[in-house]
């Protein structure tokens, strides 16, 4: 049963608070989620930030950008993440992408009835955009949302078809015994050093709660992403638009280069393109030039132009 707990000032400061949801337990433990809302006069609409792999929330242009649109900006830290992560928990950890479903759920609740907003839109980056997505999927039909935009959703693993298709079955025997291996996988420093203001990067975050250098990654969570990966594949039926937003460009080097500042360092774009279209029965892709993983950190051309789409997609399809 899940007790929502009171709004206090968030760690942003005055502009923000935060709410501690306590959720279930799953296998990893007893998590909890955070639930944060900028201060704001009060609107119909909504938006919904749900955050990637590694990360938490703390990009206040991404609300300043929807408040001017007239939207109330919601964020979540998802269980493990960011202002959720507990001590002994480890970070990021799940064994299955639904377990997020619940806190979800619980935030829609409350922005859609407790704080009467009659629109709720979804905006999600990487790995949240492949939670968002199966999610969305799971409550179509109840109107709980109105559209969906990804930012460079995680809907394959970056790596070739052996390890994407054929490692994910025969690792889920060992996966069930030894959830928290860490695997030679994950994001590396170049994705890091193109954003940190400290590296090559321009912005400034807690690198406690978004290490530089990435996390390791844990067996049973990348099983869990391959296997919410697998059923994508297979064609989802989300009810709502969704836009899906991408670079035009990824970065394979191991070592840095600038072009990490102006390409996606983390995922493979062609991917996110072929498989877009399973999302759902209206879907848009959107590519931008020179944008980065994370479309909201690249530089201020990409960053702009993302912008200029998001809210050209939202007047369109978001009433």
């Amino acid at each position: 049963m899940m007790v929502p707990m009171v709004w206090v000032k968030d760690i942003l400061g005055d502009e923000y608070e935060a709410r501690t949801l306590d959720l279930p337990a799953d296998d990893q433990g007893k998590p909890v989620a955070t639930l944060i809302r900028r201060r704001t006069t009060p609107t119909d609409r909504a938006v919904l930030y749900v955050h990637g792999y590694n990360d938490y929330f703390f990009q206040t242009h991404l609300a300043d950008f929807f408040t001017g649109l007239g939207y109330t900006f919601y964020a979540i830290d998802l269980r493990r993440y960011g202002r959720s992560l507990r001590e002994g928990e480890v970070p990021s950890m799940v064994t299955k992408i639904s377990y997020y479903f619940q806190e979800l759920d619980a935030a829609a609740r409350i922005i859609r009835e407790e704080d009467g907003h009659s629109t709720l839109v979804i905006n999600a980056h990487s790995t949240g955009g492949l939670t968002t997505s199966m999610w969305a999927h799971r409550i179509r039909g109840t109107r709980t949302i109105s559209g969906l935009t990804l930012n460079s959703p995680f809907l394959d693993i970056n790596a070739n078809w052996f390890l994407r298709r054929v490692a994910p079955v025969l690792l889920a025997p060992v996966a069930k015994r030894d959830p928290l291996r860490v695997v030679p996988a994950g994001l590396g420093g170049v994705y890091g050093d193109s954003v940190h203001g400290s590296r090559k990067g321009e912005w400034w975050f807690d690198t406690a709660w978004k290490p530089i250098e990435g996390i390791p990654t844990r067996l049973g969570w990348l099983l869990a992403v391959a296997d919410a990966q697998r059923r994508l594949r297979q064609g989802l039926d989300i009810d709502v638009p969704v836009l899906v937003t991408a670079s035009t460009e990824s970065y394979f080097r191991p070592q840095w280069h600038d072009d990490a500042r102006r390409t996606d360092s983390v995922l493979n774009v062609e991917q996110i393109a072929q498989w877009a279209p399973k999302l759902g029965r209206d879907v848009t892709l959107e590519r931008i030039p020179d944008g980065m993983h994370d479309l909201t950190l690249s530089g201020e051309h990409a960053r702009e132009a993302y912008f200029r789409s998001l809210k050209s997609w939202l007047g369109k399809h978001v009433q």
